[in-house]
């Protein structure tokens, strides 16, 4: 055997990360709409999912624009926060995304 036939390489990955493929206000629409369709009573993936767009965004902006501290916004929106609904109204609003009710 050839040194190189024995030589092993390695696969360098990455971790996926959504936020990098949000690019229009149609696809992070679309992302939070799927939250909603797939998982309607995972609160706590639908805040991540606004966290998602909002890094996308840029949380900077959209704190400012929600009204918010920078660090406030990533608590409300992180694997344990629990944004109030008043929370929720004020960042869709600043990512330019309606929330709508639609009939079970």
């Amino acid at each position: 055997m050839s040194q190189s036939a024995t030589k092993k390489t390695k696969t360098k990955t990455t971790p996926y990360d959504v936020a990098e493929h949000l690019r229009t206000p149609e696809e992070m629409a679309a992302y939070l709409d799927a939250w909603f369709e797939e998982a309607p009573d995972d609160a706590t993936g639908i805040a991540r999912a606004l966290g998602d767009i909002a890094r996308a965004k840029g949380m900077t902006q959209v704190a400012k624009d929600a009204g918010l501290s920078r660090e406030s916004l990533y608590r409300a929106l992180s694997a344990d926060g629990n944004p109030s609904f008043a929370t929720i109204l004020k960042v869709a609003k600043a990512l330019g995304v309606k929330l709508h009710a639609a009939a079970a």
